[in-house]
């Protein structure tokens, strides 16, 4: 009887001491079936609001809620910057309609866009917005190698002349808060001023989004790995 008494305590015991090792390996892991997501997420919108209800919502946002739960409509459904949005949805439609047109109408090359988009998600750390892109971005033809090099933060020496402007133009805005001359120069010749303009807008869009989601701690879908290091 004592030697199954202290076999119970030492198989609670281990619980006790590799249970919190285990929850340990699990940090920064997607909310998946069994696994517990902070306290203060929706378990069904994935962040910390709960998805408004449509017939809650006024004639605006029910139109603006049928567009962007429409299939296709967005990378991540309802369960994203889409689903944040419908708490102010006239802003979110204006918001929508740019993003439109800096991703499919401005004329940016589907490449420099892609990689324009991931260098914006990392320097802004946004898991969410990486886990979305870094498909699309092997979709329009960026190699691994690129995708690792901007992901890791590496130097760019040896790339395309394209993707290394593109990715150094982001880190400068966004890490170093200022654009070397030459970058600048560079960017220009590269891509004439306009499609200059539109390119930092369209990086100015994702971080805008990257801000959103970290408000509001959007988490990643249900069985998604995270694909982005944290520091």
């Amino acid at each position: 009887m004592h030697l199954r008494l202290r076999i119970i305590c030492l198989f609670v015991a281990a619980a006790g001491v590799f249970g919190p090792l285990a929850a340990l390996t699990q940090v920064g892991s997607p909310p998946t079936v069994g696994q517990i997501m902070p306290s203060d997420i929706d378990p069904q919108s994935g962040f910390r609001l709960p998805l408004p209800r449509r017939e809650n919502l006024d004639d605006a946002g029910k139109a603006h809620y049928d567009r962007v739960a429409a299939p296709g409509a967005s990378i991540a459904g309802l369960q994203g910057p889409s689903g944040i949005g419908l708490y102010s949805p006239k802003a979110a439609e204006h918001a929508r309609a740019l993003n439109r047109y800096l991703r499919f109408e401005a004329g940016l090359p589907p490449r420099v866009r892609e990689v324009a988009i991931l260098t914006t998600a990392r320097e802004m750390d946004s898991q969410f917005e990486w886990a979305a892109h870094e498909p699309e971005a092997r979709k329009e033809g960026v190699e691994g190698r690129v995708i690792d090099i901007i992901k890791r933060r590496m130097p760019t020496a040896g790339l395309e002349e394209t993707d290394a402007i593109v990715i150094e133009l982001g880190r400068q805005i966004f890490r170093d808060r200022k654009v070397t001359s030459d970058t600048f120069a560079k960017a220009k010749a590269l891509f004439g001023a306009n499609k200059l303009v539109e390119l930092v807008m369209l990086m100015g869009n994702y971080a805008g989004t990257a801000v959103l989601l970290t408000a509001v701690d959007m988490q990643l879908h249900p069985g998604q790995k995270p694909l982005l290091p944290m520091p």
